[in-house]
């Protein structure tokens, strides 16, 4: 689960430059490990607030304080800083859905009771309402990002410092056709995405005004630049072979050094560098490297990535779209009533990749009150209600997810409405008005 996906062969292996025939060999082999679905993961991103006052700012001279106290207590899932201050939990890979659920909820309970000693909390929302962009890691990683980011405005900075998400990583399947195998995997991560998005929107305000879009984390995503660095690959095609494609052209972020800033080449693919050789040969370690600064909503690593869907309100708010996920990707019944159900959507991504096409920012700016995601929703939801006992889910985690179905699915909301619904109230209460613009 974490962002290298280096292997671990030799190290002499690793700084050998590259052929491009080689790196189509090495992304073939290594981003699609098919078999059997067995395992299962999560990764949960959360901002760091005040406990009771999460409106307010925290130093870095407090943070640092918290993680370096976090860093001495056990953890089964490894933890990670973002560069704004964020903290992830990775779960490691679990063979069952209770599993994972179990494994993180321990984890977190820890990680609260830690950061309330210091009067710290962790909030579940998609995009920081309150703060402006600041960044808390400056290492060559970072400063090489932001600059590069920054070139194409400011949504880059968004994205490093005042996002969070639950990202579920899922096994690529199986090479074989079918419900469970590979491609069909991989097509139904790309509609089912989008419902994903609609169904958790939970990002509708930046410096505590709507932004006019349910999940702002989601269009900051598709603001960040070149399709290449934030957007998959073409809809059609075999999965590897426009992966590969997609990973050779993609811009290089930057060519790294070991002292001084990083070389941010403009208009540089990964391809070309394999070509040119210039500045100098590119290696394994680089196309490691690559790989890693590619932002695609479905990014694959062996298994599938699903970087959709935003931070989700609650301490426990994560297992719901931990749970949809996991039933209908690795329950047959679920997954043909998935398919099913997004089929119809397809016509609306206009052949383009996700997530920049219609059918994702519809997704983004009207969450579920789009009709068409909302059917798809709540079909998709009943299957995974369905399939959720088979894969030894507890009644806690059904009932959530059956809330989530009646709360929102199924009237057309998703958790940003929540949230502007907050704000509303305030602003009426504020100024006397009856409404604001959303």
């Amino acid at each position: 689960m974490s962002d290298s996906i280096s292997d671990g062969g030799d190290c002499t292996e690793h700084r050998t430059a590259v052929t491009e025939a080689e790196v189509e060999a090495l992304v073939r082999g290594i981003c699609f490990k098919t078999g059997p679905p067995r395992t299962l993961g999560v990764e949960v991103e959360w901002l760091v607030h005040e406990l009771r006052q999460p409106q307010l700012p925290v130093t870095p001279e407090r943070l640092e304080a918290a993680y370096a106290a976090l860093r001495a207590v056990p953890l089964k899932s490894p933890l990670t800083i973002e560069p704004g201050g964020q903290l992830e939990l990775s779960s490691p890979p679990a063979t069952s859905l209770m599993e994972c659920i179990d494994t993180v909820s321990a984890d977190l309970d820890t990680v609260r009771a830690v950061l309330a000693e210091d009067d710290l909390g962790l909030v579940g929302v998609g995009h920081d309402p309150w703060h402006p962009p600041r960044r808390f890691l400056h290492e060559p990683r970072y400063d090489a990002m932001e600059a590069c980011l920054d070139r194409t405005g400011t949504a880059g900075r968004h994205m490093m410092c005042t996002s969070a998400s639950v990202q579920v990583c899922v096994d690529a399947g199986h090479e074989e056709p079918g419900p469970l195998g590979h491609e069909r995997r991989w097509q139904l991560a790309h509609l089912l995405g989008a419902v994903l998005v609609a169904a958790f929107a939970n990002s509708p305000l930046i410096g505590r005004q709507p932004t006019g879009w349910r999940s702002t984390r989601q269009l900051l995503w598709m603001e960040i630049g070149v399709a290449g660095r934030a957007g998959g690959p073409p809809p059609e095609g075999e999965p590897r072979d426009a992966w590969t494609r997609h990973v050779l052209d993609a811009p290089v972020m930057c060519v790294r050094g070991d002292g001084g800033p990083w070389e941010l080449p403009e208009d540089l693919t990964f391809r070309e560098w394999t070509r040119s050789r210039t500045p100098r040969p590119p290696t394994r370690a680089d196309l490691d490297y690559h790989l890693t600064t590619l932002f695609p909503p479905v990014r694959p690593r062996g298994h599938l990535e699903l970087r959709m869907i935003d931070a989700q309100p609650g301490e426990d708010g994560w297992i719901v779209p931990l749970a949809v996920t996991a039933a209908l990707f690795d329950d047959p019944e679920a997954t043909e009533a998935a398919h099913r159900a997004v089929k119809p959507l397809a016509e609306r991504t206009l052949n383009l990749p996700a997530p920049h096409n219609p059918l994702w920012t519809d997704a983004a700016r009207h969450g579920l009150a789009d009709p068409e995601l909302r059917e798809a929703a709540v079909a998709c939801f009943a299957a995974a209600l369905e399939a959720l006992p088979r894969l030894g889910a507890t009644p806690a985690v059904m009932d959530a997810v059956a809330a989530h179905l009646h709360r929102y699915v199924a009237r057309g909301r998703c958790p940003a409405d929540d949230l502007l619904d907050r704000l509303r109230d305030t602003h009426r209460r504020a100024h006397g008005r009856k409404d604001i613009r959303t």
